[in-house]
């Protein structure tokens, strides 16, 4: 299989995935510069999220419409944009609105990216595709959080966003010179009461859930606001068996194994989404660790996660997705608990190898979640799928930094202090629990789940991946 095109599409997931991993590193120093706290500042993790949940529904149509790599080269840019936006930023409010214009460029970004590899890539090779698409990816965790304590220490947390205007312009260029225009297709008429709908359902409901546990703010804008988001979302479901091209369609949870990979993967992505926020403000503001400090410890849960591309597609095809995904998700929630038991005494490689095995087993199972959620989703269904899927992923990550920063308000507020260690410890395990969720719903599936994904050759099964 071709594997430049995965690679060069990569340039999206690199970039966003650097950006995210280098502002949990420098959470405290810029909540210490713009004047507010680091669990407010979760609010403008939250914002992205939402910006990305926002517009992502439309990126295929868009895509369509416009050609694919064009939408590609102009997401990069708004990302760029809001970057230098956020360096410029001195208040918590500018600094929100700026999120939320990355956001909107990551929302073509990233889905764009994988809708043109699904499309172009047949089944049994869709796991092979993938992991050519984020091994490269994986590198932005790997150096995001060193290279973010680095500058956050020495330089300026400003910085963090300078540097992605030189890795977007290489993006543009590389894209530009070796990957062929796609030519525009004819979308189905697009469903703007869908989007509008879809727009305000997400966005309120995620800023309402990161808002109760927002300091300063009245806890009835956050109740209001989860009221306005599921009553949008249950408009939205009555909307969609009125028209005949629903932006999100309910209707592709008629298939199980995309219905099981949306729901079970939102519990176990959860966790995913608020180690990167829980874990340095842990090390910083309990550890007495610098940003840099912080940055090498937790950089090796990036460093597992592109471990295990290398023979994940070995895995699943030797135990099966079932025994796989059950597997994975249940160590991968146990060893985001041990977290709960780190102090300042605890030695600095235990809780490097934790993180190290963790990111391999989420990782592991990310890659087997990713390929299964395509597995019964017809080829004209999947700009559908994969907008579905995207959606899901980023509300799920929003709700877990929520979830974290609601923890250690709730846990400090009933202890009548201010935030320590014990906080963080109980954090931790709310979210581990809420991870291991996923563990129950993945027993559940048919013992050949994800059959179609395997390659077979001769007597014997060969690997997901080519090898």
């Amino acid at each position: 299989m071709p594997r430049l095109m995965p690679i060069i599409l990569a340039v999206a997931l690199f970039m966003e995935r650097m950006d995210s991993t280098i502002i949990s590193t420098s959470l405290p120093a810029i909540a210490a510069d713009i004047g507010t706290s680091p669990i407010a500042l979760k609010l403008a993790i939250t914002t992205y999220l939402v910006s990305l949940a926002i517009f992502i529904p439309i990126s295929g149509w868009v895509a369509d419409r416009f050609g694919a790599l064009k939408i590609f080269r102009l997401a990069i840019l708004v990302f760029m944009i809001g970057s230098i936006g956020c360096a410029y930023s001195n208040s918590l409010e500018a600094f929100v609105l700026w999120r939320f214009v990355q956001g909107a460029g990551g929302s073509m970004m990233t889905p764009v990216s994988r809708l043109l590899l699904v499309r172009g890539t047949p089944r049994n090779e869709l796991i092979d595709a993938l992991a050519w698409l984020t091994i490269p990816a994986l590198i932005g965790p790997i150096i995001g959080p060193p290279v973010g304590g680095f500058i956050t220490t020495y330089l300026s947390w400003h910085w963090i966003f300078w540097i992605n205007v030189p890795i977007g312009i290489f993006g543009i260029l590389m894209v530009t010179k070796f990957l062929d225009p796609v030519e525009p297709r004819e979308p189905k008429p697009l469903d703007f009461r869908g989007f509008f709908l879809s727009g305000i359902a997400f966005s309120a409901f995620t800023f309402g859930i990161s808002v109760l546990s927002l300091p300063a703010v009245p806890l009835t804008y956050g109740y209001i606001s989860i009221a306005v988001g599921i009553v949008s979302g249950m408009i939205y479901i009555w909307h969609t068996y009125r028209t005949p091209h629903p932006l999100l369609d309910p209707k592709l949870f008629r298939y199980p194994l995309f219905r099981m990979s949306i729901f079970a993967a939102s519990n176990f992505r959860m966790g995913l989404g608020a180690l990167p926020f829980l874990l340095p403000l842990m090390l910083q503001l309990q550890f007495g660790l610098t940003p840099l400090q912080s940055g090498l410890i937790t950089f090796v849960t990036a460093l597992g996660s592109m471990g295990s591309k290398f023979f994940a597609s070995r895995t699943y095809n030797l135990f099966g997705f079932r025994n796989v995904l059950a597997l994975t998700t249940l160590l991968s929630a146990v060893l985001l608990g041990a977290n709960g038991f780190f102090s300042p005494e605890t030695p600095v490689a235990l809780i490097m190898f934790c993180l190290l095995v963790g990111g391999l087993l989420r990782s592991m199972a990310f890659s087997g979640v990713s390929a299964m959620t395509f597995a019964d989703v017809p080829d004209d269904e999947s700009g559908q799928a994969t907008s579905i899927n995207a959606v899901a992923q980023r509300i799920s990550m929003a709700m877990g930094v929520a979830l974290a920063g609601g923890a250690l308000d709730l846990s400090s507020t009933i202890r009548g202090s201010t935030l320590d260690l014990t906080d963080f410890h109980i954090a931790f395990f709310v979210v581990a629990i809420v991870s291991a969720l996923a563990t129950v719903s993945f027993l559940r599936l048919p013992a050949d789940a994800g059959e179609t994904l395997i390659k077979r050759g001769g007597r014997k099964r060969r690997g997901l991946a080519a090898e």
